[in-house]
């Protein structure tokens, strides 16, 4: 039987319905991907036909996005800071509350000449990718733990023509080569308490746990990135971490502890303190 564009995606948004917060988005952007067309071309030519290959291309999408899938892993990418990435089961969906790390280390490149650019936890490498196309002559070292994200943050680096960015695996700074420095540090580690019960429903049930939790209190890689971080800012050097919606003041309180001054929270388009920046105080570097 013969599914016009409009049937699809009346199809898709009631399958979707009390599954997604976003069904009729969700709908979209499964079926342009099938179509490869845009949002646009679906609402000018609602009374086009899909072919036979197309519909169960759709419906099997589409009953994958039911069962929880996230559309960025179904389509293969997700759109940060207007550029299209790659992303895969490997690494963290890129998020919109994340392109405020991007805006805070731009406000500070625009302020001061920064050489040296380091992302800690870099995934698909968006962050560090972007900073790189913004700034291109910036030297930009970007660090993971995972061989698969790092494929995939390589993939996104050649696609997007960001040559600046020198990917290295390891374990946060225990990638980084010694006497190495930077002006800028960012980072976005997992933060997610390992009991939340957040974790066992939605997308977060297939993206991976690695980068998602961070010990019972959620601030495990956060507390190791204060701890670490300070020998490898240099003097006036600014450190950017985003951390939970409601951890703002346990960061600043670690931060505190390890000495850092001139901290500060930031606010997502959400309101929330969804950041934090620091800079070491040097009186306290032995």
């Amino acid at each position: 039987m013969t599914q016009l564009i409009s049937e699809a995606l009346d199809y898709g948004k009631e399958q979707l319905e009390g599954v997604s917060d976003t069904p009729r988005i969700d709908t979209e952007c499964l079926l342009m991907h099938v179509l490869e067309v845009n949002r646009a071309h679906l609402r000018a030519w609602p009374e086009k036909s899909l072919s036979t290959h197309e519909a169960e291309v759709y419906r099997k999408l589409i009953q994958r996005r039911g069962q929880g899938t996230p559309v960025a892993y179904l389509t293969g990418s997700k759109e940060f800071w207007s550029r299209s990435f790659l992303v895969g089961h490997g690494v963290l969906v890129p998020r919109p509350e994340t392109e405020l790390l991007v805006e805070l280390a731009i406000n500070r490149m625009s302020k001061v000449i920064v050489r040296d650019l380091l992302d800690l936890g870099t995934g698909s490498g968006v962050i560090a990718i972007t900073l790189a196309l913004e700034y291109p002559e910036t030297r930009i070292m970007a660090t993971d733990c995972s061989e698969e994200a790092l494929h995939i943050a390589r993939s996104n680096a050649q696609k997007l023509g960001a040559h600046s960015v020198e990917f290295r695996m390891g374990n946060w700074l225990e990638a980084i080569p010694p006497g190495q420095t930077f002006q800028v540090i960012v980072s976005n580690p997992p933060y997610i308490p390992s009991d939340d019960p957040h974790l066992k429903i939605g997308d977060l049930r297939f993206e991976p746990k690695l980068a998602l939790e961070s010990g019972i209190d959620g601030l495990d890689a956060i507390r190791r990135l204060c701890e670490q971080a300070r020998s490898y800012l240099e003097p006036d050097g600014l450190m950017i971490v985003e951390h939970g919606y409601d951890q703002a003041e346990p960061v600043r309180a670690l931060m505190h502890a390890h000495g850092y001054i001139n901290i500060m929270h930031h606010k997502d388009l959400q309101g929330h303190d969804r950041a934090t920046s620091a800079q070491i105080n040097l009186e306290t570097i032995q």
